[in-house]
């Protein structure tokens, strides 16, 4: 026998009492786990971006201290050393920057879901 499928009701969308089938949902709850999902999948993205950076950072290390030639023909006739590691070094910072950046929205959004959750007694 198949199992009827239960159906969520939000209660803007009725005033009466569901029947017996059906679960209240309160748009809080689906807000705040929409906002704890966001957190979560915040963190991740740091944690991956840290890595790459993490990366780029022993990758500019190695290459520096080797300064293959290869490289050089890679950015093109008029590139220096000097050049490489100056645009390299602008990139890792800037992209630091924005890990900064990503880390406070990533904090400010995990502060909110909690304080959701407090506020709408959720798990």
């Amino acid at each position: 026998m198949r199992k009827k499928k239960q159906h969520v009701v939000y209660k803007h969308q009725v005033e009466s009492v569901p029947p017996f089938n059906e679960t209240w949902i309160t748009m809080n709850d689906a807000f705040e786990k929409k906002v704890r999902a966001a957190a979560i999948a915040g963190w991740w993205t740091l944690l991956i971006a840290a890595g790459f950076l993490t990366l780029q950072w022993i990758a500019y290390l190695l290459v520096v201290s080797s300064r293959p030639a290869w490289l050089l023909s890679l950015w093109g006739k008029e590139a220096s050393w000097s050049t490489v590691q100056n645009v390299w070094l602008w990139f890792l910072a800037v992209f630091k920057f924005c890990l900064w950046l990503l880390t406070l929205l990533v904090l400010w959004l995990t502060l909110w879901a909690r304080q959701l959750r407090r506020q709408g007694g959720g798990s």
